[in-house]
């Protein structure tokens, strides 16, 4: 018997095995997104808790268990609303459901590492205006409603809440 290295002329093309068996441009997406994450996603939206007491719930139910119970002015990037739940991420990448109306369209962001620097200008080297330390949140002062929402390419510009405002870089926050 003679076996032969020929493939059938009716054959479906393949996708190459060297990316798992996903096709090349898919794999590039997936990639694309998990290097995004960490620093904002086009088109991602953020909002606020709104309530001094904001349950974080690991099922869209008053039944189900909670998880955390968060402040007023935090920030969640929100993933999927459903009647009334909403789906959230929060910095530290816990995910879980809250009331929708628990949530506000104010923009704050929340300090990644363990100082930043808020800056007069968005560029490394203005002078720094203060110092934040990890986990504060800033007040957003100027969004994509505004014409200057983010004044250069990776900065935005924020306001603490002693009053002291400046730039700060994306890459530093989560929230926006």
């Amino acid at each position: 018997m003679r076996s032969s290295s020929r493939k059938p002329a009716s054959s479906p093309r393949r996708p190459s095995r060297s990316n798992g068996g996903m096709p090349s441009r898919i794999a590039a997406a997936v990639a694309a997104a998990a290097l995004a994450w960490p620093f904002g996603t086009l088109g991602a939206e953020y909002r606020a808790t709104s309530d001094p007491a904001t349950v974080l719930y690991d099922a869209p139910s008053l039944k189900s268990r909670p998880l955390f119970v968060y402040g007023r002015d935090v920030p969640v990037e929100v993933l999927v609303t459903v009647e009334g739940w909403t789906k959230v991420r929060d910095a530290s990448g816990t995910i879980g459901w809250m009331g929708s109306k628990a949530l506000a369209d104010k923009r704050v962001v929340v300090v990644r590492p363990a100082v930043a620097e808020v800056r007069a200008s968005p560029d490394d080297s203005a002078p720094v205006v203060f110092r934040a330390e990890q986990n504060v949140i800033l007040d957003v002062t100027e969004t994509a409603a505004t014409p200057t929402a983010v004044a250069a390419p990776g900065w935005v510009r924020v306001r603490h809440r002693d009053g002291a405002s400046g730039y700060i870089r994306l890459a530093q926050v989560f929230g926006f």
